[in-house]
């Protein structure tokens, strides 16, 4: 027993401090602290006053500032430096002197003079990467003794570095106006036959029957609709540019009057005011649509300028078109491409009665459409915001109303709320309006398509939206961390 304490004591009295706890780092004072992104790299720079610190002579401690991730999964250390004791320093500077100093030893190193007022003046740099925002920089301390021995580890945190907080983009819910009047439309396409230089209505000829038969259900659906009150039935006439533009004119004219009259008589309860006539003759407008649309065409393009150039005597345009080789091409447009142009179109106009919240709701999946923004926007509060039945009722109300922009709004800031950055893009990526273009800024930038979202928001911000100018002015100071 006697042998091993003694043996004990010998090896305190070689090296007492080998056994002793350190506690350096708690000393250092860091000063001055910066972290700030520059270009691609992450400048760190500060002052370490070891002032309060009391070296022991044998010892030296490698001081190691790093930049850690905020979950601490990812971590850069930059240069490091030593501190040493009087005894460590002089022995690394012999060391140094013989060429024999250990690998990896760092190249910045001061002796450490205690009792007196010393700082260290700290600069270094790392190539930035995205984990680093809203990190921290720790300073953690190695120390070694006599024979290079550890003594320990220390780590003490300097706090948080390249702060950031997604920005609250600024985005505004726009309460609908209720229509004084609920006008809508019902707009279809009569394609009867006819016999050649004919306009007599024939029911039994080839499918007009069962054409007849639509017409009439479009009519009896509004007609027989308690909630709604036909206003006004507007048929036009078209023809295809086959044979003379006086002719057809004509045509289209006796073919629509016809088709009027025929209506007419089979619906005797609507007033005769209600009805309104007209004709167009030859459709070419339509015939351009044909055309760009029949890819298989030969010589399309050839087509498509004679009729973009002709801007007054048609007859002479058609001329060219069967003047066209192959004569193929103007038999092909002629049996493929006029028949959709001879048809008639008919418009009925109606108004629908206001809803109570109990009436909306049932209406609102089966016949949308009779209501309006507003009476659905009612139906949607009912359910309360950022719940399925509030979104579900938006989405009806942008579909039903797609060229309405307050729909369009509240719809694409449900989806916006509840996190579905996407589908708020879906609904509004080719929106023209300024607040919906914020939106999409908005649902852009939280998606992570940060240059579409500026593109978004400057476009916005031109056409005076204030928001997006906000918005605009957040998102460029966001992106110094890109």
């Amino acid at each position: 027993m006697k042998k091993i304490t003694t043996l004990i004591a010998c090896l305190l009295a070689a090296c007492p401090a080998a056994f002793a706890q350190t506690s350096y780092l708690e000393n250092i004072t860091v000063e001055n602290r910066v972290v700030q992104k520059e270009g691609s790299n992450v400048h760190v720079s500060m002052d370490l006053d070891l002032s309060k610190m009391d070296m022991k002579s044998q010892h030296s401690i490698n001081l190691v500032p790093t930049l850690v991730s905020a979950d601490g999964s990812q971590e850069c250390a930059l240069k490091p430096i030593v501190v040493n004791g009087s005894v460590r320093n002089r022995v690394m500077e012999r060391q140094e002197a013989l060429g024999s100093l250990p690998a990896g030893t760092p190249a910045d190193r001061v002796r450490r003079h205690n009792g007196k007022t010393q700082t260290i003046s700290y600069d270094d740099s790392a190539p930035f990467s995205r984990w680093m925002v809203n990190g921290r920089l720790e300073l953690r301390g190695y120390v070694t003794g006599c024979a290079s021995c550890s003594e320990g580890d220390e780590n003490i945190a300097t706090g948080g570095v390249l702060p950031y907080t997604e920005p609250t983009y600024l985005m505004a819910f726009v309460q609908p106006k209720e229509e004084e009047v609920k006008r809508r439309a019902e707009v279809k396409t009569a394609r009867l036959q006819y016999r050649q230089d004919s306009y007599a209505v024939r029911p039994d000829y080839k499918n007009n029957r069962a054409e007849l038969e639509t017409v009439q259900k479009s009519i009896d659906a509004v007609k027989d609709d308690r909630n709604l009150t036909i206003t006004g039935i507007y048929i036009t006439g078209y023809a295809s540019p086959e044979a003379t533009v006086a002719y057809n004119l004509r045509l289209s004219k006796n073919r629509a009057q016809t088709f009027a009259a025929y209506i007419q008589k089979n619906n005797p309860e609507l007033k005769k005011s209600l009805w309104h006539v007209d004709w167009k003759g030859e459709d070419w407008a339509g015939l351009r649509e044909q055309v760009a649309n029949c890819t298989t065409l030969l010589r399309q393009e050839d087509v498509l300028k004679i009729i973009d150039d002709c801007d007054g005597d048609q007859d002479a345009c058609e001329a060219k078109i069967k003047a066209l080789v192959p004569p193929t091409i103007y038999e092909r447009i002629l049996n493929e491409l006029y028949g959709p142009l001879r048809r008639n179109e008919y418009r009925i106009e109606y108004n629908v009665r206001h809803f109570d919240l109990e009436e909306a709701k049932q209406l609102l999946k089966s016949k949308p459409n009779q209501l309006s923004v507003a009476e659905i926007q009612k139906v949607a509060d009912s359910y309360g915001r950022n719940t399925p039945e509030y979104k579900e009722a938006m989405n009806i109300a942008a579909r039903t109303y797609p060229d309405n922009v307050t729909a369009l709004n509240n719809a694409a800031l449900a989806e916006f709320e509840t996190g579905n950055y996407n589908a708020a893009i879906s609904l509004l990526k080719d929106a023209e309006d300024p607040a919906l273009l914020n939106i999409l800024g908005a649902a852009y930038a939280k998606s992570g398509d940060k240059d579409r979202a500026e593109k978004a928001f400057t476009k916005a911000a031109g056409k005076g939206d204030k928001q997006a100018q906000q918005n605009l002015r957040m998102l460029q100071e966001s992106r110094i961390y890109d």
